[in-house]
């Protein structure tokens, strides 16, 4: 599948709305929030708006991994946490590496700089049962011969191809083991697998979290927050590769945060005090032209807990259970 029908530059408006609900007032909601997407090269950030409901101070610095990282707090009774971002943004076409360096060079160079700071960061390796037979994978499609560019293309196809794409089977919470069981996932489970793989091969990779922008709905995950991986090719930089739809990552692809795994990138999350029942919704509209404010936004994710039994004075702490498509 191609996904790089590029035009020199793109732009996009983006309305991302997570709205908790709360059968009763909740207090001391404290809350971290990782939706300003990334400047640099290959986007433009033009505009962009934060609005939460009862307009508390937002404080704004900039994480480990060079992201914008939000945190606020609502301390008065509420019984509805909304969040919205607003953004326009510039994508501009995506630049392939030069074919002019000889493969042995290239994996070479990975063996010296992927002891060294960042890259050292994105080769961390998690333990997990499943390892022999990823390895067993991983070493059949190795080859010194072609380039690492070359191989994390074919990662991301073996990806793509092994994995059934299938909402609802899995959480932010599933493991490599489980998801290698399934065979199955969301564009996190399919980014998560091909981070383990290109690290066993001695490619940093990093994990993106962001949006796909939609053009006639042949892409999985339009419309929704999604995640991919970027593999560090040599004498190039940082290169995108989109698992879920085997395809390099294009001008459709915005970015908001990169990091080890989504942890590092959770768009939302935090606490609160109050009963544990909560709902969730998130609507995320993308556009080439500007959004109407009156436009009714359905949302793409909706999440209920449900338990009675718990304390409603107990202190409660829940990770956002947004899930990227």
């Amino acid at each position: 599948m191609n996904c790089r029908n590029f035009v020199p530059m793109a732009e996009y408006h983006i309305k991302h709305i997570t709205r908790y609900t709360y059968p009763a007032p909740v207090i001391d909601s404290a809350n971290q929030v990782m939706l300003f997407p990334i400047n640099d090269d290959q986007q433009e950030v033009k505009k962009y708006e934060l609005i939460i409901s009862n307009h508390p101070g937002v404080e704004v610095f900039t994480d480990y991994f060079g992201n914008k990282v939000g945190i606020f707090s609502i301390i008065k009774p509420h019984t509805e946490l909304l969040i919205q971002s607003n953004i326009e943004v510039i994508t501009r076409e995506v630049q392939l590496p030069a074919n002019d360096t000889a493969p042995e060079t290239q994996w070479n160079n990975l063996a010296v700089i992927r002891e060294e700071f960042p890259y050292m960061d994105f080769m961390l390796q998690e333990s997990f049962d499943a390892h022999d037979e990823v390895v067993a994978v991983v070493q059949s499609m190795m080859n010194e011969t072609i380039t690492p560019f070359t191989t994390a293309q074919l990662m991301s196809a073996f990806v793509f191809d092994t994995f059934e794409y299938k909402k609802g089977i899995t959480s932010v919470e599933t493991q490599v083991d489980e998801i290698w069981q399934l065979k199955a996932g969301v564009c996190q489970d399919f980014a998560h697998i091909l981070l383990v793989m290109l690290r066993y091969v001695g490619i940093p990779a990093r994990y993106v979290s962001g949006y796909i922008c939609p053009k006639n709905h042949e892409l999985r995950g339009e419309g929704a927050t999604h995640a991919w991986v970027e593999a560090y090719i040599p004498f190039h930089g940082w290169m995108g590769f989109d698992p879920t739809n085997n395809c390099i990552v294009s001008d459709r692809h915005v970015k908001l945060a990169i990091g080890r795994s989504f942890t590092d990138c959770t768009p939302v999350k935090g606490t609160y005090k109050g009963s544990s029942e909560h709902k969730l919704e998130v609507s995320v509209v993308i556009n080439n032209s500007s959004l109407k404010e009156e436009e009714t936004i359905q949302p793409v994710f909706s999440y209920q807990v449900n338990n009675p039994s718990l304390n409603d004075n107990s202190y409660r702490r829940f990770m956002e259970m947004q899930q990227q498509q």
